[in-house]
C-alpha cells in the first residue's frame, strides 16, 4: 500500500523555527496586501540576452548578472525584505527540474513525473531510486538555512552514495573560502571546478552532479540568499549550452567559467518566469484561503506554498482531516482555480500551485 509524501529526515517541513516565522510574517502580508504578490513585472527584454548575446563571455556574465539581480529581487519580496510565501514551492519545483536534468545526464529513465511519484507516494521505508537519491539531493536545497558545514555536506554527498572517505570538512572549507568576496559567478564556477580534484574517488558523473550543486551553494551564500536555488544543473545540458563538437559543457573544461555564466543566464531568465506564475498562483489561493471552511485548511494553504506539490493523504495527516474531507477540500481548491492537480490521475493525485 502507497504511503504519500514520505517523512525523510530531509523532508521540507524541517525548517527552522525563525524561517517558518518569517514565511507566515510574508504570507500575513501578501493576504493583506495581494497586490504585492502580483507585482512582479515582465522579465526586461535588454536582459534576455537572445540572438547569440551569450555567446561572448563579457555578454554572458552581463546577462547572467542582470537576471540574477532580477531574481534576488523576488526572493527578498516578501515582509521586511524575508522570501515571499511561494519561495519553498519554488525551490522545490527547481529542485524537481534540477533532478530530471541530472537524471539524463546519469543516463536514467526516470523523468519529472516519474521523480515527483517517487517522493510524495512512496511509502517511507521505501528505498530509493538512483533518479529519487537525485531528486533528494536538490530537495535539500529547501530544508536548510545559511549554515552548510561538513555535516550537511556529508548528508548531499550520501544522496549520491558517494565514498564514506570523501573528505567533506575540505570542501566545506572551499565553499567557504568562495563565498565572502569575488565575483559570485567566479566563485561558483572556481569551486565546482576545484571540488573535483577532492572528488576524484567518487564515479565520475556523480562527482559532476555533485559539482553543480556545490556552485549552487556557493552562488547563493555569495548572495546572501536564505537557502540556495537549484539553477545551473537545470540549463547545463541545454542544447545551447553544447559547443561546436557537440559536446556539453564540463566543470573540467577550460572555459568552465564562461559556460557557468552561460547556464546562468538562461537558468535565472527561467527561474524568473517560472517565480512569476507561482506569485500569481499563490495570490489566488491566498485569496480564497479565508473563506476555507474546512478544519486545518490554512495547514494545507501552508504545504501547497511551500512544496512542489502535496497529497491528499499528507494534507489529511499534517492538518487532522479526514481522507475524503481532505480529498474535498483540493476539489474545491482545483474548482476554485487555487491549485492544480499535477498527476492527471483519477487516483493517488498530487496537488500544487
Amino acid at each position: 500500500m502507497l504511503q504519500v509524501d514520505s517523512d525523510a529526515c530531509f523532508d521540507a517541513e524541517s525548517s527552522s523555527r525563525a524561517t517558518k516565522k518569517r514565511r507566515a510574517l510574508a504570507r500575513r502580508e501578501e493576504a493583506a496586501t495581494p497586490q504585492k504578490s502580483s507585482a512582479i513585472q515582465p522579465f526586461p527584454h535588454w536582459a534576455k540576452g537572445g540572438g547569440g548575446a551569450l555567446d561572448n563571455p563579457c555578454n554572458a556574465q552581463f546577462f547572467a548578472g542582470a537576471g540574477l539581480a532580477l531574481l534576488d529581487q523576488i526572493l527578498r519580496a516578501g515582509a521586511g525584505g524575508a522570501e515571499p510565501a511561494f519561495a519553498g514551492c519554488l525551490r522545490q519545483r527547481l529542485a524537481l527540474k534540477a533532478a530530471a536534468s541530472c537524471a539524463r545526464l546519469a543516463r536514467l529513465r526516470e523523468d519529472e513525473a516519474a521523480l515527483r511519484d517517487a517522493e510524495h507516494l512512496a511509502s517511507f521505508d521505501a528505498a530509493l531510486t538512483p533518479g529519487g537519491r537525485l531528486h533528494r539531493l536538490w530537495r535539500l536545497f529547501a530544508t536548510r538555512s545559511a549554515r552548510f558545514d561538513a555535516r550537511f555536506i556529508r548528508a548531499a554527498a550520501d544522496c549520491l552514495d558517494l565514498p564514506p572517505d570523501i573528505d567533506c570538512e575540505a570542501l566545506a572549507v572551499l565553499v567557504r573560502a568562495r563565498s565572502t568576496a569575488g565575483n559570485p559567478l567566479d566563485s561558483a564556477a572556481h569551486v565546482s571546478a576545484a571540488s573535483l580534484h577532492i572528488l576524484d574517488e567518487a564515479p565520475h558523473i556523480d562527482a559532476e552532479i555533485f559539482a553543480l550543486w556545490l556552485a549552487d551553494l556557493v552562488l547563493a551564500r555569495r548572495l546572501a540568499w536564505e537557502a540556495p536555488l537549484p539553477l545551473l544543473a537545470t540549463t547545463i545540458a541545454h542544447p545551447s549550452m553544447r559547443n561546436a563538437t557537440g559536446r556539453r559543457p564540463r566543470p573540467s573544461d577550460p572555459d568552465w567559467s564562461s559556460s557557468v555564466a552561460n547556464a546562468y543566464a538562461r537558468a535565472a531568465q527561467e527561474a524568473y518566469a517560472l517565480a512569476s506564475e507561482l506569485s500569481r498562483r499563490s495570490h489566488m489561493l491566498l485569496s480564497v484561503a479565508p473563506g476555507l471552511r474546512a478544519k486545518g485548511a490554512l495547514r494545507v494553504v501552508d504545504l501547497l506554498l511551500a512544496d512542489d506539490c502535496v497529497s491528499p493523504a499528507r494534507a489529511a495527516k499534517a492538518a487532522g482531516l479526514s481522507d475524503r474531507a481532505s480529498r474535498r477540500l483540493f476539489d474545491r481548491l482545483v474548482e476554485l482555480g487555487a491549485v492544480h492537480e499535477l498527476s492527471g490521475r483519477a487516483n493517488f493525485r498530487l496537488y500544487g500551485l
